[in-house]
């Protein structure tokens, strides 16, 4: 499912208009992102829970040349679905 297809399921299960359906997935996913940015912590009972979460900085090798090299810390989102979303897997 892709963005397009889910502000029709939304819009068709909410009885509301396509362009008001966009807007309330469009305002879901800013105030997620807005949340992960300020490193809180998002909980949607029964779906799951958004975490930030942060790789330190680490020693690698290029495979190529067996060279190393300094890998920057990173940061990514991490999801961990819900009880009640794992049940309906």
């Amino acid at each position: 499912m892709n963005k397009k297809e889910l502000i029709e399921a939304v819009a068709e299960k909410a009885g509301m208009s396509r362009a008001q359906a966009a807007r309330a997935v469009d305002a879901t996913l800013a105030s997620v992102a807005e949340a992960l940015s300020k490193d809180e912590k998002v909980q949607l009972l029964g779906f799951g829970t958004f975490e930030k979460k942060v790789r330190p900085a680490r020693q690698g090798r290029n495979p190529r040349t067996g060279e190393t090299l300094e890998i920057a810390e990173s940061k990514n989102v991490g999801f961990k679905a819900g009880s009640a979303l794992r049940a309906k897997l």
